[in-house]
């Protein structure tokens, strides 16, 4: 690639406007994931030929890669009508508009690549933007329709185990997660979402084990705290668990339940005092939520 990259540069030092040597240089530094070097010879392409699909896709590829989504979206919601059924112009328009918080919006642009376009990545980013929004039973969808194209992509399983448990499968969502770890024992999502079943299940032991896990590769994660503090309560470890807990609404005081929780276990310590100031928090958490 970098002997295409020079004689592209030589090439061009003789013909500077020719427009294809201009493409083939760009999509070269493109292939070496140098996106920023590409784009500078995209940007002005496209300024000249707005219209013109395939550079279009390049240079929207090339924000999608360098954190600059919201250019996607300006560039291609611009073409979209023309261009309905291009299911790479909705998969890079999807992508963009999910990282930019139009999560619905971008749901609606991926669902054609991923069912149409038979795109295990489509479905995958589909199905976890689905789960974010509240819309399980969706999630589930897209990630049966990503395990049927391609198990092996990572982030599949996982997925697959987080909308079982979350639609009371918690046996299917332990066979997931079981293979989301099989395939990566560094899967942290994988290790808390399994925790997170066991503790269901009563398996203290095997839920411990996996939240130790997931705090070795995420020591502040709130969640796998809170997680932890569960489980330390039904253990009956108190005090571990108020610790736990403390954590938790000291990384995150707006969040109601683990304040009702955290108070429980106050009152059964003997720290009424404490307790009290919880469930207050609690309270009025939950007045302005509602």
């Amino acid at each position: 690639m970098e002997n295409a990259i020079r004689h592209y540069r030589a090439a061009l030092s003789l013909d500077p406007s020719n427009r294809a040597l201009q493409f083939n240089l760009a999509l070269a530094h493109y292939k070496q994931q140098n996106c920023r070097e590409a784009l500078r010879l995209l940007e002005p392409m496209l300024s000249a030929a707005p219209g013109e699909l395939r550079l279009a896709l390049l240079t929207a590829d090339c924000y999608n890669r360098t954190g600059q989504e919201p250019k996607t979206v300006a560039l291609l919601s611009r073409l979209e009508g023309q261009h309905e059924d291009d299911l790479a112009l909705q998969w890079l328009l999807g992508a963009a508009l999910v990282r930019t918080g139009k999560k619905q919006d971008g749901i609606l642009r991926l669902d054609r690549p991923a069912r149409n376009g038979r795109s295990a990545e489509a479905c995958l980013l589909a199905g976890q933007t689905a789960m974010e929004i509240h819309e399980y039973e969706l999630a589930r969808d897209y990630a049966e329709m990503a395990l049927k194209i391609n198990s092996a992509l990572p982030g599949v399983w996982t997925l697959a185990g987080m909308t079982r448990h979350y639609l009371a499968d918690n046996d299917g969502a332990v066979e997931a997660f079981r293979k989301a770890l099989a395939a990566n024992d560094g899967d942290f999502e994988a290790h808390l979402g399994m925790a997170t079943v066991l503790i269901v299940q009563r398996d203290l032991d095997g839920a411990r084990a996996h939240l130790e896990k997931a705090l070795k590769l995420r020591p502040s994660d709130k969640l796998a705290h809170y997680q932890m503090g569960r489980l330390e309560r039904t253990a009956g470890n108190l005090e571990a668990a108020a610790k736990h807990l403390e954590f938790v609404v000291k990384a995150d005081p707006d969040w109601a339940q683990p304040h009702i929780e955290l108070s429980a276990i106050y009152f059964r310590l003997n720290r009424p005092e404490d307790g009290e100031r919880e469930r207050a928090i609690f309270d009025r958490l939950n007045a302005k939520g509602q």
